[in-house]
């Protein structure tokens, strides 16, 4: 994990909000634009006779004609495609600007640089005009069993390339076989599409969290829980602005601030806004100590904000042991869609405590993590190509995304004051907010914010309690999400 970095609330405010007002008029610029006409569709007569014909010019050496080369070289460049509409339009270079200011962002202002660059570089990659990097594979349709199985014979494939697959223009089921691949980022993708790369994300940060201050402090878990206040009051506000209840369980997750848990309630249940879902939830991550503060200051006085907390208790190596086996069969047993990111949670954790796999550990912890963390960021990046990307549902999903984020600080923050008040004011509100699920930024805020009142306040362990409990809080709202609409 990072280290918290002092970062000036308002360059960094000013920077977030001039990146929306751009999406913003580019957005209503995309809005107006009349739909352009849909290609037309190839076609598929006499495919087995063309494919022969292909296949025999294939063994002929061509003739090297300068001129034509050139000709061909300028046509099949990325400026070209993009003015004859083959290759993109205008949106995509809106979203290359986007990209290039978030690898400032990354870079220069260090906002969470090792998810925000590879995000940043994939949202690039998607949008460079005719490059294909997410480009689906190319099949092409038969009319029959027998031309398929000549057209394979013709270009060398085996018969057992040609498969059964549903003919998108048709709307019918054909014979069909695969004549190109597809781009390299939409075969990295497939791991977030079958849900692969969060739980492995999970288990990295399983495995590099102490459990010990949730163990020492139950107490713990109802901040978290409170802190997924966010998740559900914005879900009601998604539904209200005529998303689906489908759509409006995958934005409300953002208030979670946990991006790979975020990551996997949308592909569930609405993989359609997976670009936008993933950058505003990643974005609000990596602005923890600057959104956060406000909140948590407005919501507590200063007396509260100077509350010093007893020494937690020593948590012995068998609860350590015990605690991730018995939540994981709690969890599960209760709410088996969770079971998927809580499992691998405290599989993770497991490997950390047991003390007899530390080569595994270190690899989950490192190697592994920082593999699944980069793809994982190329690939969401990739998803947020201008033509899907520039609409009025990214801007209302920016704006629920930080609505999210707050009414969760605020919920954890609330349920603090009050445990304070019947505690008779043993606990300092301040380590509700780390609530969310954003470890260990969001407990590294709480001590920051405590200190600024009383520098001898040591409130981090303390914090680290809820912010344990927000993580496991967000994968069993995912699991309520994806049990109610999946």
């Amino acid at each position: 994990m990072s280290k918290l970095r002092k970062v000036s609330p308002k360059r960094a405010l000013a920077c977030l909000l001039a990146l929306f007002a751009l999406l913003t008029v580019f957005t209503a610029l995309a809005e107006t634009q009349a739909e352009e006409p849909a290609q037309a569709a190839e076609q598929v007569e006499q495919v087995a006779e063309e494919a022969a014909a292909t296949a025999e010019e294939g063994n002929t050496d061509p003739d090297i004609n300068f001129l034509k080369g050139l000709s061909n070289i300028a046509k099949s460049t990325g400026i070209a495609k993009s003015m004859d509409g083959t290759g993109g339009d205008w949106r995509n270079y809106v979203m290359i600007a986007v990209a290039c200011f978030l690898l400032y962002l990354a870079i220069v202002k260090q906002f969470e640089p090792l998810l925000l660059l590879p995000i940043a570089f994939g949202m690039l990659l998607a949008n460079l005009p005719a490059a294909g990097m997410m480009g689906h594979p190319t099949f092409t349709f038969y009319a029959s069993q027998a031309d398929a199985l000549k057209a394979a014979q013709n270009l060398g494939k085996d018969v057992t390339d040609v498969m059964m697959r549903l003919n998108p223009e048709t709307g019918e089921m054909g014979y069909a076989m695969q004549t190109a691949n597809g781009g390299l980022l939409y075969y990295l993708y497939q791991g977030v599409k079958l849900g692969i790369y969060p739980p492995l994300i999970f288990m990295g940060v399983g495995a590099m969290t102490d459990f010990a201050p949730l163990i020492a402090n139950p107490k713990s878990l109802l901040l978290g829980a409170a802190a997924q206040l966010g998740i559900f009051l914005t879900f009601l506000g998604a539904k209200l602005l005529g998303f689906t209840a489908r759509e409006a369980g995958a934005i409300g997750i953002i208030g979670g601030a946990d991006g790979p848990t975020a990551i996997f309630v949308t592909t569930k249940l609405a993989p359609h806004l997976l670009g936008p879902i993933a950058v505003a939830a990643y974005s609000y991550m990596a602005l923890v100590p600057v959104i956060q503060p406000p909140i948590m200051k407005a919501l507590t006085t200063k007396k509260e904000r100077t509350i010093r907390m007893g020494q937690l208790r020593q948590v012995s190596k068998t609860e350590t042991i015990i605690f991730p086996i018995a939540v994981t069969i709690i969890v599960s047993l209760l709410l088996p869609d969770a079971a998927t990111l809580v499992g691998m949670l405290m599989l993770g954790n497991l490997m950390r405590v047991c003390g007899v796999v530390e080569r595994i550990n270190k690899t989950a912890q490192n190697e592994l993590c920082n593999i699944v963390t980069i793809f994982l960021g190329l690939t969401v990046g990739a998803t947020t190509q201008g033509s899907t990307f520039l609409t009025m549902q990214t801007i209302y999903i920016v704006v629920l995304g930080v609505v999210a984020f707050g009414f969760g600080t605020a919920g954890g923050v609330l349920l603090a004051k009050l445990m304070n008040i019947l505690s008779g004011g043993t606990i300092n509100p301040l380590i509700g907010s780390a609530g969310v699920s954003a470890v260990p930024m969001a407990a590294r805020v709480s001590q920051k914010v405590g200190q600024e009142e009383d520098p001898g306040n040591f409130l981090l362990m303390h914090a680290m309690g809820p912010n344990v409990a927000g993580v496991i809080g967000s994968a069993v709202a995912a699991g309520v999400f994806i049990a109610l609409f999946g």
